[in-house]
């Protein structure tokens, strides 16, 4: 999300109750990721596998990501990396397009708090009426 004086990064998962869950930070280093890391761990028992679909952002694979996921039992994180140019396969990616042309077209916003309220808000709005997607694509269709 662009604004003028900046820009704000955000960190998302959709679980399979297409319930999101969401970070927004002024950046995208490795810390804010753990920082979201820790939040699914917070809300999702222990022992359950949590998988995530991630691009291929440095901040995912550096060394402090991985000293943290270290600290975690072995199975609780696996992570499957899209590749370059593979961004449409990553169903958030979907998911945030489409709510930045419904949620965030048009609208004025004097700062990044205020940005980032807003977008806080539109995703509880989104939880409060869960749409459960079915990906259509097929292999086949590929070739």
């Amino acid at each position: 999300m662009r604004l003028s004086g900046g820009v704000v990064g955000r960190g998302a998962k959709l679980d399979d109750r297409f319930h999101e869950t969401s970070i927004v930070k002024d950046r995208h280093r490795s810390r804010e990721f753990v920082e979201f890391l820790k939040l699914l761990n917070a809300a999702y028992p222990a022992g359950t596998a949590i998988k995530l679909i991630l691009d291929n952002h440095s901040a995912h694979i550096s060394r402090e990501t991985q000293a943290w996921l270290a600290t975690q039992p072995s199975g609780r994180f696996a992570f499957t990396f899209t590749p370059k140019h593979g961004s449409w396969l990553n169903l958030i990616e979907g998911f945030f397009s489409k709510f930045a042309r419904s949620v965030l077209r048009h609208i004025r916003v004097a700062t990044k708090q205020e940005l980032k309220e807003r977008i806080m808000l539109g995703i509880k709005d989104v939880n409060r009426h869960p749409v459960v997607h079915t990906w259509s694509y097929k292999l086949a269709e590929a070739a």
